[in-house]
């Protein structure tokens, strides 16, 4: 069996965004570009890991290669990206792992959202194998499944972590007593002895 490799070096647009109302929300990478638009489900603990090591990477790079990743403070940064995701959001696969690399010859972040193989991902498996660093491109995993590989400059880097942690804390809001999201219909507190608040 074929598969497909949606390359958008650079894209347009890529973003993480959501479909459905917080406690149902399904979490999406959507890339657009030369008139195309992929989008790719995953689970919301790898989008908020996602960002995570992208600013790690973004750091790493700046302390090992030299590269100066940022911007220099009179230049005015774009305004951020709040649009809705492209609609019809038809998912393309489910990402089982994703890879980052830095490129020093383009100093340009690479990711790469790859398919979950068969069973491969479990929700319980998602937060310790949701973000897997690739340094070098010798050792590619899974060569027979889907992937979505973009390549982004480090200020549209900067601008998708911004906006990924926005989208993962844009959900139900926590209970001040017990950490556990709050459900509109009523929230069972275990500080309080299972009352709802």
């Amino acid at each position: 069996m074929t598969h497909q490799v949606h390359a958008f070096e650079p894209p347009e647009r890529f973003v993480a965004g959501t479909v459905g109302p917080p406690g149902e929300r399904s979490f999406f990478l959507q890339a657009r570009g030369g008139g195309r638009v992929v989008s790719v489900a995953l689970e919301k603990v790898q989008v908020a890991l996602l960002a995570e090591k992208l600013e790690e990477l973004l750091t790493e790079a700046a302390r090992r290669f030299g590269v100066d990743l940022e911007l220099p403070p009179e230049e005015p940064t774009t305004s951020s990206d709040n649009e809705p995701l492209e609609s019809p959001v038809d998912e393309e696969f489910r990402v089982g792992t994703l890879g980052l690399a830095f490129d020093v010859d383009t100093a340009t972040v690479v990711i790469e959202a790859i398919a979950a193989g068969e069973g491969e991902l479990d929700v319980e498996d998602a937060e310790a194998e949701a973000v897997e660093e690739d340094e070098d491109d010798d050792d590619e995993p899974d060569d027979d499944l889907d992937r979505l590989r973009v390549r982004l400059t480090p200020q549209a880097t900067r601008e998708f972590i911004s906006r990924a942690r926005r989208v993962v804390a844009a959900g139900r809001p926590p209970c001040p007593l017990c950490g556990q999201p709050l459900d509109p219909r009523g929230h069972l507190c275990p500080r309080h002895n299972g009352y709802h608040r």
